[in-house]
């Protein structure tokens, strides 16, 4: 494509613009710097957190320079945007354990070398040492109560009430752009459509602090909805956490090669970094060889080699085609730990170690006569292998690592028996 706007506007993720005419110009006569933030409400994003990053990636990608702020002193008070209550508020220590988990997540997405490599800032260095009575006349001499009142993330939670610490939530976002502003030359604010109150208020703290005439400006991302109408980001066993430890690489890559039809060409060109011709080629596939699911299945590859890199990709591969062929015994620990995490578990204590009354003892079987049926009617497979005798007795070379057999009962369900 032409130009970044022309491919922006392609892959749907401009929402809102401050100034439509002075982006376009600013953006085509010269290479700015921009910045998106993130408070550290826990030690990891999630997926809802990435588009913003993504588009700035591509920014980076058109020589411009990303400025990565993760909200160290923003963190410590809460963003009322998009919340009907107070946050829970959250000590130093925790906050600065959050960040430092994020900071390792966005290091993946941006190239922080070379003449336009992103910078990494955390807005405590600034904010963390400002006083109050400078809070005040500094900052709060600038912006009247009304033109707080009238914005969205505080009009809407006036009814159910807002603390003056959240109320004042938006002016500190607005230092933070003011600061990059007058520090880094930062001329752009871009963030999630939540976020246009805070950014349009810092767009006002820089006019009246910095002159009429400076030249800023903010882009807002849209919503990510799904075409069921449910919310994007979310499984029956919560978020889609970047942490490997919360979500692993194999139930990440799962998440994204179970997209609908509907959603898997609005992703693609939403989260990864693949062409206009690659996508359409990819979108021709999903019309006419639907079944094949190449195009999520690239959706898949290209976002957790993205987040976890090569080697966790391949290894979410491994799992997915071993628990398709239920050839378990090719995995190791590790990934059979991935593969089966969410899986009904039993430990098994006992001396007799009869495939039968294992069956009874970890629930597999409802009783002894339906596991004895089960077994002679081929419905039981230990390690993918499958099992008719029924006095067969489970023995050491049934455990996986030493530690865990896996048996499948049917077509799909597994279960997990742990030793002691």
């Amino acid at each position: 494509m032409d130009t970044l706007l022309q491919e922006l506007e392609w892959r749907g993720v401009i929402y809102q613009q401050t100034d439509a005419a002075g982006i376009k110009d600013v953006l085509e006569n010269e290479k700015i710097s921009l910045y998106c933030g993130v408070d550290p409400t826990a030690d990891s994003m999630h997926i809802g957190h990435l588009i913003p990053f993504l588009t700035m990636r591509r920014f980076q990608m058109h020589g411009h320079r990303p400025i990565v702020l993760v909200g160290g002193a923003t963190g410590l008070i809460g963003d009322p945007s998009g919340k009907k209550e107070e946050r829970k508020l959250q000590t130093l220590e925790q906050v600065d354990k959050n960040v430092q988990g994020i900071k390792a997540q966005l290091m993946r997405i941006f190239d922080f070398e070379g003449e336009n490599g992103a910078v990494m800032t955390n807005n405590f260095e600034w904010q963390g040492k400002m006083d109050l009575i400078t809070f005040l006349r500094d900052y709060g001499k600038h912006i009247g109560v009304n033109y707080m009142l009238g914005k969205e993330i505080v009009s809407t939670r006036l009814e159910s009430g807002i603390s003056f610490t959240e109320f004042a939530y938006t002016l500190l976002q607005a230092i933070d752009f003011l600061h990059l502003y007058k520090n880094h030359d930062c001329k752009m604010q871009i963030g999630g459509s939540d976020q246009w109150g805070n950014i349009t208020t810092g767009l006002e703290f820089i006019r009246k602090m910095a002159g009429e005439d400076a030249k800023a400006y903010g882009l807002t991302i849209p919503l990510v909805t799904k075409a069921d109408g449910t919310k994007f980001g979310k499984t029956e066993g919560g978020a889609i956490w970047l942490d490997p430890e919360k979500t692993t690489p194999y139930e990440f890559y799962q998440f994204w090669i179970n997209t609908a039809d509907a959603d898997t060409v609005k992703y693609l060109k939403y989260f990864t970094f693949l062409t206009k011709e690659e996508i359409e080629e990819l979108e021709k596939s999903l019309q006419e060889e639907p079944h094949l699911r190449k195009a999520q299945k690239a959706l898949a590859e290209e976002m957790t080699r993205l987040i976890h890199g090569e080697e966790a990709l391949q290894q979410a591969i491994r799992i997915t085609e071993a628990l398709f062929s239920g050839n378990v015994k090719e995995l190791s620990v590790e990934e059979v730990e991935q593969g089966f995490k969410d899986v009904p578990t039993h430990v098994h204590r006992g001396e007799d170690n009869g495939l039968v009354s294992v069956l009874v003892e970890a629930k597999i079987s409802q009783s002894r006569r339906q596991a004895r049926e089960d077994i002679q009617n081929g419905a039981v497979l230990i390690n993918g292998e499958r099992i008719t005798d029924i006095d067969y007795t489970m023995g050491e070379e049934d455990k996986l690592g030493g530690a865990f057999t896996i048996i499948r009962r049917g077509k799909k369900k597994y279960y997990m028996i742990r030793y002691n």
